[in-house]
């Protein structure tokens, strides 16, 4: 099955997913419109990628009878309304991580989706390498025994990057980065409920999150505990203890390697010529395969990332937020 993509923001990481399809057959993937806020930029991008159609503005797109799926690259601010644009004009939807700003915003678009039976995925990368599988095999079948403990710390020097900064913009550390060491503790305990959670960070000059670090206590003695920051860089690595061994995701936003108690396993990227702007960002192939597949298979959602995960992960940045006194207007907002 084809799946003709449409994709919206003429930005990087557009730039990185679209040229992460290449890995695949035309006969899988193609690409077969784009749009940006300005028609420079989208025309610019559809030369460089070679892409037959570019439109300013996302109503064009949305239109599209070609477009089977759209990708969603562009400001956190314009997920929600551009994902409901085009899940509105009958298109599934692969929005960039965060989702939306907030879950009140998430779960109307889980629910438009739902009514008019499209598919929808949260593109939390992620969860559809290879090594997070292997991962998630070996806790499953007992290997390091139980999982009592997760640690997360993932930070990069981005102060200077407005749309990490700047309250209007969506900005600070938890939407950004933080959503990465969310999903990874969510993904350890999937399925449990945190009994408590402890925060505490700092904000910056705008009033958004430089950094922020929690304590999440499940039940049974499992823990998580997470940091971020958008000021300097952290070790940026996973690490997943369990009563017989622990299991070690170095880069673990983008893995090729997992380090357990019987030595190192490898996951190569597929080979591709294309150049990326991002680390390890020809894995974003992985998560534009899976949509294709559940696509293929009628599936309204990914196993990788469900609707209710994605729910659960804006919840919790939502309370990481009020905890650190972050509000973005689109809070106070109805839907």
């Amino acid at each position: 099955m084809i799946l003709k993509w449409g994709i919206v923001g003429a930005g990087r990481i557009s730039h990185d997913f679209v040229a992460s399809l290449t890995v695949f057959p035309i006969s899988d993937h193609q690409v077969v419109a784009v749009a940006g806020g300005s028609k420079d930029r989208a025309d610019k991008f559809a030369a460089d990628h070679g892409i037959p159609k570019s439109y300013e503005g996302y109503e064009g797109l949305a239109k599209d009878e070609d477009v089977d799926i759209v990708y969603v690259g562009n400001l956190n601010t314009q997920h929600f309304d551009t994902t409901k644009l085009m899940l509105e004009h009958g298109k599934h939807v692969l929005c960039e991580k965060p989702f939306t700003l907030n879950e009140k915003q998430t779960r109307r678009l889980v629910q438009i989706a739902r009514e008019r039976k499209l598919f929808l995925m949260e593109a939390i990368w992620s969860r559809c390498f290879p090594a997070y599988k292997e991962m998630k095999r070996l806790i499953d079948s007992g290997a390091i025994g139980d999982v009592l403990f997760a640690s997360l710390h993932f930070g990069l020097a981005l102060q200077h990057v407005d749309r990490l900064t700047e309250l209007n913009m969506g900005g600070g550390a938890i939407l950004d980065l933080g959503v990465y060491i969310l999903q990874f503790q969510q993904y350890i305990f999937r399925g449990l409920t945190p009994v408590k959670i402890a925060v505490n960070g700092h904000l910056n000059k705008s009033g958004t999150d430089e950094s922020c670090g929690a304590i999440i206590t499940y039940p049974g003695g499992k823990m998580a505990m997470v940091s971020t920051s958008a000021r300097v860089s952290l070790p940026n690595e996973g690490i997943v203890v369990g009563t017989k061994g622990t299991l070690r995701l170095p880069d673990f936003w983008c893995p090729d390697r997992l380090i357990t108690p019987d030595g190192v396993l490898e996951f190569p990227f597929p080979k591709t010529t294309q150049s990326f702007l991002h680390k390890n960002s020809v894995g974003l192939s992985y998560e534009g395969e899976e949509a294709r597949q559940c696509i293929k298979a009628g599936k309204l959602e990914s196993p990788c990332i469900t609707h209710e995960e994605s729910i659960e992960l804006a919840r919790l940045m939502d309370y990481l937020r009020k905890e650190m006194g972050v509000a973005y207007p689109e809070d106070f907002q109805d839907i």
